[in-house]
């Protein structure tokens, strides 16, 4: 085969260091932005962006040319420095160290999409902590909790 294909949707979650509140309303929409342009600079494809004041949910299609770490790696360096850059509110802005990484199939990716995008209404329910530990869950992901929340 002379070409190599693929579609990989992934669902990102990583959180702001020492789960801070930081990422204020009126800056969520462009640091969303933002971040989509960096996954595309990576030759993925951003489907969907949402989150909170501490955490942030990605849904995209990842390229064939990149590792996921690598992907993350640029999404959080890049926004980071971003952020940094609207004002002082942010000057000692970081993420978090580690991230979770969810392969989503085809069949749920309509589902996936309409979770980030509800994200607020979400957590009125659940916290960062409960909703994260579900995921690990439900992927049967082994961890141990007293690394999870170190960053």
């Amino acid at each position: 085969m002379a070409q190599s294909l693929s579609k990989i949707f992934i669902h990102l979650i990583f959180h702001t260091k020492n789960s801070a509140d930081i990422i204020r309303d009126t800056e969520k929409q462009k640091l969303y932005a933002y971040m989509g342009s960096v996954i595309k600079s990576n030759e993925s494809i951003p489907i969907s962006i949402n989150g909170t004041n501490d955490h942030v949910h990605i849904l995209c299609v990842m390229s064939k040319n990149i590792s996921l770490a690598k992907l993350v790696e640029e999404i959080k360096r890049h926004s980071s420095r971003w952020i940094k850059t609207l004002d002082k509110h942010y000057h000692s802005f970081s993420w978090q160290g580690g991230y979770g990484g969810f392969s989503v199939s085809s069949s749920i990716h309509d589902k996936t999409k309409r979770y980030i995008e509800n994200q607020e209404e979400h957590h009125k329910k659940m916290t960062f902590q409960e909703e994260y530990l579900m995921f690990l869950k439900e992927y049967g992901i082994e961890y141990d909790e007293k690394y999870l929340w170190n960053d």
